[in-house]
């Protein structure tokens, strides 16, 4: 797929995916913040659904995530298992593997279940 080659941009999209895709970073950013506060995931233990406000930052080498792409690869948790804290790793190493930034940083806030919010920030690449 060429860096043009959308797969996801000006389509008409119904489903998740878990790919992310990019586009050449623009002349002067050196840092791009994402985030959603509609991001949804179950409990691995219960099966009962969270909900996470995600904050992604990193300072692109070559390449941008696309927008669209990432939001259909949030959509895909909305029915996997998974922690707050794996779904903040999970997220900052697909990240990196996609748009190879020289930093990623992502945060996941649970809201609150039980009376207890988590936050959970993971890392890649060196800040």
């Amino acid at each position: 797929m060429s860096q043009f080659d959308f797969q996801a941009l000006g389509k008409n999209v119904r489903e998740p995916r878990r790919q992310l895709e990019v586009f050449p970073k623009p002349a002067g950013v050196t840092r791009v913040v994402m985030d959603s506060d509609e991001v949804t995931s179950l409990c691995p233990v219960t099966g009962q659904p969270d909900w996470e406000t995600v904050v992604i930052e990193y300072a692109p080498d070559n390449y941008c995530i696309e927008s669209k792409s990432l939001k259909l690869y949030l959509w895909s948790f909305r029915e996997e298992g998974v922690f707050c804290e794996a779904l903040a790793s999970q997220i900052a190493q697909d990240v990196y593997s996609a748009c190879k930034p020289f930093w990623c940083k992502v945060t996941v806030v649970q809201k609150p279940r039980g009376g207890i919010r988590i936050s959970a920030t993971a890392t890649a690449g060196e800040l």
